[in-house]
């Protein structure tokens, strides 16, 4: 048998399955384009089928009471489970000794919890923190869902929908936040009744006691001392918080292929939306936190800090305790109210002797370049990653066992 013969028996059995002619031959050529094509179609419709499934699911809307309840159990839940953290920063930043008493993190909750116990100790200031924190994310969250359903409704790109929502609800709720935040620290800076390891220059009996007080001494705007400067950080920080949020969930859908992400994934979209957000404006964050604890500007001279001069308001009468504001010139020692603070003051930095943020901001960068705005960060990303993972799953969780379980008829349309 000669070699040509060899080869032709070679390809005889699949020239006798594709076909003997030229017709068929040609149609071979075409066989394999053809299933791909069907193939590629295939795929693609059920993609499309995918996708608008994953739409229908996302035009479910939950009622207002559940995204209300859901984010006010999270978001408090959050906040307490931070707050004996909170409390060390708050006692870092309104420490009035020199050399300060509280100085690294770890040492500061060890010696705290040792000398002042969990209640009046670390937990300091929780039933304030807890009486603004319920109200005020419940506010928040029906603010938020209320909003993004109206801007998306009226054909609002989404990702500006989510921004505009996220900032239009924490400025809603800053008005029940900020007055208990200042309550809140102010216990924090003090811990218990007469406390004998740490003289703040705050001794209040009570919650009550400390609101009366700061009414009476301070009048009633008091407890709005910082409301500005918490608005410049907190606003932003929220608009991003949620805008990246809701964008990591739907990529997160899309990848799972359904409205169920899975706990990994609800965990990751919700810590690393929170984290951004805060390494974002941690900036905004050094500049709030010096103005507020900061020293006196007449004192900070005579002790040779420097100052950056600029017009400031002077302040009311002080509740400060003797000791710590002297007779003839009271010196008000302002520290942090929202939650969370998380940069500490470089000793010998500039002192920002003005109520803008703006400004604030000029001088920082000015003087201490851009590490001095970035100054904190990496507490302030820990911080705001664990708070907001644990307020945005439980919020998810809870939605899903109130849509299992649902408190009302009907879906989010519904006006309640």
């Amino acid at each position: 048998m000669s070699v040509v013969s060899r080869i032709a028996n070679f390809f005889s059995p699949l020239e006798s399955q594709v076909a003997p002619d030229k017709t068929s031959s040609s149609s071979s050529h075409t066989a394999t384009p053809a299933i791909e094509g069907g193939q590629l179609r295939s795929q693609y419709n059920a993609s499309s089928d995918q996708q608008l499934s994953m739409e229908e699911e996302e035009e479910v809307r939950h009622p207002y009471i559940h995204c209300m309840l859901a984010g006010g159990l999270g978001g408090t839940s959050g906040d307490l489970l931070m707050h004996s953290i909170d409390t060390v920063k708050t006692r870092q930043q309104g420490d009035p000794h020199m050399p300060p008493k509280y100085t690294s993190l770890s040492s500061s909750y060890v010696k705290i919890l040792r000398q002042e116990g969990v209640r009046r100790g670390l937990y300091s200031g929780v039933t304030p923190a807890f009486l603004g924190s319920f109200p005020g994310t419940l506010i928040f969250f029906g603010c938020y869902e209320y909003s993004k359903r109206h801007l998306i409704d009226v054909g609002m790109n989404h990702s500006l929908a989510y921004l505009a929502s996220g900032f239009l609800a924490d400025l809603a709720a800053s008005v029940v936040y900020v007055p208990s935040e200042v309550l809140k620290t102010r216990l924090q800076l003090q811990g218990r009744y007469n406390n004998p390891h740490f003289k703040s220059g705050y001794n209040y009996r009570s919650t009550l006691h400390a609101a009366r007080t700061i009414i009476k001494d301070e009048g009633f705007a008091a407890l709005f001392y910082g409301y500005r400067a918490t608005l410049f950080r907190d606003l932003p920080f929220s608009a991003l918080q949620f805008a990246l949020y809701e964008q990591e969930q739907t990529w997160a859908k899309q990848y799972a292929g359904s409205k169920d992400i899975g706990l990994g994934f609800e965990v990751l979209t919700a810590s690393t939306a929170g984290g951004l957000a805060g390494v974002m404006t941690c900036p905004l964050d050094v500049v709030k936190t010096r103005v507020q604890t900061q020293v006196n500007p007449t004192e900070a001279v005579s002790k040779g800090v420097p100052t950056a001069r600029s017009s400031q308001k002077p302040s009311r009468k002080s509740s400060i305790a003797p000791g710590i504001a002297h007779q003839g010139k009271q010196s008000i020692r302002t520290i942090s109210t929202s939650s969370p603070n998380t940069t500490l003051r470089k000793p010998g930095s500039v002192t920002l002797d003005t109520s803008s943020v703006f400004t604030g901001l000029k001088l920082v960068y000015k003087t201490e370049g851009l590490a001095g705005c970035f100054r904190g960060v990496g507490p302030r990303l820990v911080w705001t990653s664990v708070q907001s993972g644990t307020m945005l799953v439980l919020y998810q969780l809870l939605l899903r066992q109130l849509e299992a379980y649902p408190l009302v008829p009907g879906n989010g349309n519904a006006t309640i």
